[in-house]
């Protein structure tokens, strides 16, 4: 199948812009390849010889986008959009908005960022692994510093902040996600505090056992092939933070593991295998182009937490799996599907670790790193003040303080690669209540097809319903095709308090 199919006969305009936007990329993928191999395979010793390549890379991409050639033929797709179709008029608006974030961008600063960002990875692990947020704060000062010196030079009227929320979250306005932040924070809390305080005692079948992360990798990967992960076109490894890389026709995932908790790596791999199918779901005849890319962090995040929530910690799915468990993990013959299901969605408010965090607390930790990411870019927060700022927000909306930075500010990798960027995983969850809910009228007796292990009629409903759609949509649009409405949270308050209220005996 050739990628270059849909612009055969398409308008010469059309054409000739795409042909240059697919080298750009390319090679933006090729960079993804790097990023994936430093968090994996490379030796610890390779960080300055990645760091130059990458650097390198984002030099000979921004040369590409912004030559003239490529401002010619943007110009000229801009000037015959009106023979074009819908999805060929989204992607020049996208190319378009690339382009207008790029342009006046000096080519020095795209280069050191991605230098600077390269080297940054190994110091936070470094210092994560010591608790040493003093060795890891000048390179996060000067992460901030280049990341608004490239805001101001892309829109130098706007807050740097929202500058940076648009790379990843370009069509919700950071109003909006504010306003649902706020609805969540009001509603989730009293919610949790119910359940601390009047809440039955749920099963915790797997604590205090000890679980070779051998047995761990095992039944990770028993899940994914259960689940239906295309192995031509994927594969699992470990990483010091789980995440998931690549595009249509290669998408990997990573989990990591801890001995006395299995259904932390479980999950996590379910979870990354979400943004995984909604790779592997674009469409790849437009690969390289706008119709065959994801739309933005929120969307993705949707998938990745309806795999992991509306699937992976349903009853009907441990039903399902609780077989398979056993057979990996020992110690837990006689635990019972009610009992797994319940300790999979025991809610947490004293953990201290985001990726830990249950369905219901992870979004305060999530609000928690919204407000502390905005002050310190925005300037109302200094960089040695951020582990003491860090605990009192733990303390206030959890009720517990980390004993350490590892555990406290310094447990995320995201800084080193971008600012602004930790709404999509509350706009995700939102989403994902929305879709599951659609799909579910869609598709009849979702619970029974989970319980017989069928997962491919609802991967063909995201497929259709989100994946093929690429950056047709703005999140929105997208959200009304799919479901019927834009974007709201009444999906997922209403789904979680059922769901909570029922477990817990509320």
């Amino acid at each position: 199948m050739s990628v270059d199919e849909p612009t055969e006969d398409a308008p010469e305009a059309y054409g000739d812009l795409l042909d240059q936007y697919r080298q750009i990329s390319y090679l933006n993928d090729a960079s993804g390849v790097l990023g994936w191999d430093q968090q994996v395979m490379m030796p610890e010793g390779g960080t300055p010889a990645r760091a130059k390549q990458l650097s390198a890379l984002s030099s000979v991409t921004h040369d590409l986008m912004t030559k003239d050639e490529f401002a010619d033929a943007l110009t000229a797709a801009e000037d015959a959009v009106d023979d074009f179709d819908e999805g060929q008029r989204a992607s020049v608006r996208e190319i378009r908005r690339d382009y207008d974030r790029t342009a006046d961008v000096p080519r020095e600063l795209i280069e050191e960022l991605a230098e600077t960002t390269t080297e940054s990875q190994q110091i936070w692990q470094d210092a994560k692994a010591d608790d040493d947020f003093e060795m890891f704060a000048p390179r996060l000062e000067k992460l901030k510093d280049l990341s608004n010196r490239r805001a101001n030079h892309i829109s130098p009227d706007q807050p740097s902040y929202e500058v940076l929320y648009e790379d990843s979250e370009p069509y919700l306005p950071l109003e909006r996600t504010e306003e649902i932040f706020d609805r969540l924070k009001s509603e989730l809390v009293p919610l949790i505090d119910e359940i601390t305080e009047h809440g039955d005692e749920l099963a915790s079948p797997f604590a205090g056992g000890e679980y070779p992360e051998e047995n761990q990798q095992a039944l990770s990967e028993a899940a994914l092939d259960l689940i239906g992960y295309d192995r031509d076109h994927g594969r699992l490894d470990a990483s010091a933070h789980p995440f998931t890389s690549g595009n249509q026709f290669d998408a990997r995932v990573t989990t990591r593991f801890k001995p006395d908790d299995p259904i932390d790596a479980l999950t996590a791999t379910i979870h990354e295998y979400g943004h995984a199918s909604y790779m592997l779901g674009l469409s790849k005849e437009n690969y390289g182009t706008p119709l065959g890319s994801s739309l933005s962090s929120g969307v993705h995040e949707s998938q990745s937490r309806f795999w992991e929530n509306h699937l992976g910690r349903t009853k009907p799915f441990w039903e399902f799996f609780l077989p398979t468990a056993k057979e990996h993990l020992d110690g837990i013959d006689d635990v019972t599907v009610q009992e797994a299901y319940e300790a999979v969605n025991r809610i947490y408010p004293n953990n201290r670790i985001r990726v830990e965090a249950d369905e219901l607390t992870y979004h305060l930790h999530i609000i928690l790193r919204c407000e502390i990411d905005r002050a310190y870019v925005e300037g109302d927060l200094d960089v040695e003040e951020i582990p003491e700022v860090w605990n009192q927000k733990m303390g206030e909306y959890l009720g517990v303080t980390p004993d350490t930075d590892a555990e406290g500010c310094l447990q995320d990798i995201h800084w080193t690669s971008r600012f602004a960027g930790f709404q999509g995983y509350t706009i995700g969850s939102v989403l994902a209540a929305q879709l599951d809910a659609a799909m579910r009228k869609d598709v009849s007796d979702v619970d029974d097809k989970i319980r017989n292990g069928n997962f491919q009629p609802m991967r063909d409903w995201m497929n259709e319903n989100v994946h093929a759609h690429g950056q047709k949509y703005p999140t929105d649009e997208l959200a009304e095709e799919a479901t019927g409405e834009p974007l709201t949270a009444d999906y997922f308050l209403d789904y979680v308090n059922q769901k909570f209220t029922d477990l817990y005996g509320l």
